[in-house]
């Protein structure tokens, strides 16, 4: 049978599923007798539909005995609606403005990443948006409990973004308006302690060997076999591999660190057949113009398309591949201290959470049910 894939995104504010298949007027006839608001997607190249709750068993049952159903990266929707999207939210004032265009200005001036400063930048926009009406001089405390209420916590926000809000309005307040009051009073929601998620050596070779093309072979294996996260890997330039030391240089990566990461000799070689074949001039992997960047999101199909040749279900992502590196490490007897320099973690905590997930030593605990 034919295979249907369904993954979802952002279009013009809706949450929408694309649906991939080859084509078949079958299907299309299908879709469209299924889903009156079914369109064409000319950037995807593909047809969607509004994401809704229960729209995966929606799809089986219309391709039942027809095609099969791939879903590992859908979300579905969980409600029809949110109670108040930032759509929804009023236009920034000109005192808004200011304030967003001083705090930009420090953040810029102090060299926060360009990411902190887009997700610092945003985060405030929302907040100074809520209360659109009210001079940003003029907000207290009272303001910060009605918002964290009212907003965040009726529209179901995620932990990391109460979080992402609760940093920007303590940094703004504090350090460009100097004002005293207590953002605590945003309550910080404790972490969620879930474990990084983690592939078996078989699974890992399983994608590797479904893959054809020798750049997209060796991204991936690089990722790997050197623990690296999805940006280091697109940042890398030729000069940055040391054959000679069997080294990795990684530059200026999160935390504005430099760390070397060990190549092995299997990646060496694999990266001296790629170099032969592709030539590249600037990055180490370019995309389709000499010199520039690979685009992240083309790596992450690259990915989706080997997870689900190599037949697994599971709803692998880019990083899976740096926490079964690390994971595998440990499993076979290296010291936390060497993956934390090898990762690049600040503290050894972060890197200890590799203990909750390595099956080496609870694989040698004996069930007392052996014994019944």
């Amino acid at each position: 049978m034919a295979d249907i894939i369904l993954t979802n995104t952002i279009h013009r504010e809706k949450d929408i599923v694309l649906i991939h298949f080859e084509k078949n007027t079958e299907f299309i006839a299908l879709l469209k007798d299924s889903f009156p608001d079914l369109r064409w997607s000319q950037t995807n190249r593909c047809w969607y539909t509004l994401n809704v709750k229960g729209i995966t068993r929606k799809f089986m049952e219309i391709f039942k005995s027809k095609a099969w159903i791939v879903y590992v990266d859908l979300k579905e929707a969980k409600s029809p609606k949110k109670i108040k999207a930032v759509s929804d939210l009023p236009t920034l004032n000109d005192r808004h403005i200011e304030g967003l265009f001083k705090f930009t200005s420090y953040l810029k001036s102090t060299r926060y990443s360009e990411n902190t400063v887009k997700t610092y930048v945003d985060a405030l926009k929302t907040f100074f948006r809520f209360f659109n009406e009210k001079d940003y001089t003029e907000i207290d405390n009272t303001d910060l409990i009605h918002f964290n209420n009212e907003y965040i916590l009726k529209n179901n926000l995620s932990e990391s973004y109460q979080n992402q809000v609760v940093n920007a309005i303590k940094l703004f307040f504090s350090i460009v308006e100097d004002k005293k009051f207590n953002p605590e009073l945003i309550r910080r929601p404790k972490r969620s302690k879930t474990l990084p998620n983690v592939l078996s050596k078989e699974e890992v070779k399983a994608i590797l060997n479904s893959l054809t093309n020798t750049k997209h072979i060796t991204m991936l294996s690089l990722i790997y076999s050197c623990g690296l996260r999805c940006g280091e890997l697109l940042k890398l330039k030729p000069q940055h591999i040391d054959s000679k030391r069997n080294v990795l240089i990684l530059k200026n990566s999160k935390g504005k660190k430099d760390r070397i990461a060990p190549l092995s000799l299997k990646t060496i070689e694999m990266l001296r057949d790629y170099f032969k074949e592709y030539r590249p001039k600037v990055y180490l992997f370019e995309g389709q113009n000499i010199g520039t960047m690979y685009d992240v999101r083309s790596l992450q199909k690259v990915l989706k398309k080997a997870v689900i040749s190599a037949k697994i279900t599971k709803p692998v992502t880019l990083h899976w591949l740096r926490h079964s590196y690390a994971t595998h490490l440990l499993e076979s007897g290296t010291d936390l201290r060497y993956i934390q320099e090898i990762l690049g973690h600040s503290s050894s905590r972060t890197t200890e959470i590799y203990t909750h997930v390595s099956t080496k030593s609870i694989q040698l605990i004996k069930s007392p049910f052996d014994d019944l």
